[in-house]
């Protein structure tokens, strides 16, 4: 960590103070991704795209490292290693066909606001089969799947409407880019998609928070 959190707290003339860094370090470690897009992170993304250098400095021992998408605006914290942390089977499933949608979705150019893919459960009802050789969880279950991958900062739901003829629909966030890497799809072929059976994931998880805006 080339500067102290105290040093860049005084040479920012009061616009910040060191809670302020502590915070944004903090939710970095525990959320994985901050999008400028997203009004509860939005000020923790602006100040550690101010301080990236130092950001990425302060978070280095920790063997994690961070990537800025400027186009996206959204910082990731990744780790260097690849132990990962354990990940229930059908979390993975859910993470793999994700990211398979978002990039079917690039290459038709359905990309919306952010970056974001917008994924109608008809398409996923077709697509999980299709990939996992499994049927798609129920819809109760597939609301708790998703409430669970917003630790990593690669979906949100998004209600329909109270006369709409499906519940809701999901938005792939770009993240996924990164946090779902290439090496994960090959699963798809490759996995022993046996009952009971865990999956590792890249990631570090997040707390989970009251304000669920962002899934």
């Amino acid at each position: 960590m080339k500067r102290t959190w105290n040093t860049l707290s005084q040479q920012s003339n009061g616009l910040y103070v060191v809670a302020d860094f502590e915070r944004a370090a903090y939710r970095l470690v525990t959320e994985q991704v901050l999008y400028a897009a997203d009004a509860r992170s939005r000020s923790a993304y602006h100040l550690v795209e101010a301080y990236l250098e130092d950001f990425a400095g302060a978070l280095d021992p920790l063997g994690i490292r961070l990537e800025r998408n400027a186009h996206h605006r959204y910082v990731v914290a990744l780790p260097k290693h690849g132990e990962g942390t354990p990940v229930r089977l059908d979390e993975t499933l859910l993470l793999l066909v994700l990211r398979q949608r978002y990039d079917e979705g690039m290459k038709q150019g359905l990309v919306e606001d952010q970056g974001e893919v917008a994924v109608e459960l008809p398409d996923l009802q077709e697509a999980w089969p299709a990939l996992t050789g499994r049927p798609m969880p129920e819809v109760g279950s597939l609301r708790a799947l998703v409430a669970s991958a917003r630790r990593w900062g690669v979906c949100r739901l998004v209600e329909g409407e109270a006369d709409a003829l499906q519940p809701f629909h999901l938005m792939v966030r770009p993240a996924i880019v990164e946090i779902v890497g290439e090496q994960w799809l090959h699963r798809l072929d490759q996995h022993n998609l046996g009952d009971g059976e865990e999956d590792t994931v890249d990631a570090e998880p997040a707390d989970e928070e009251d304000d669920h805006a962002a899934a």
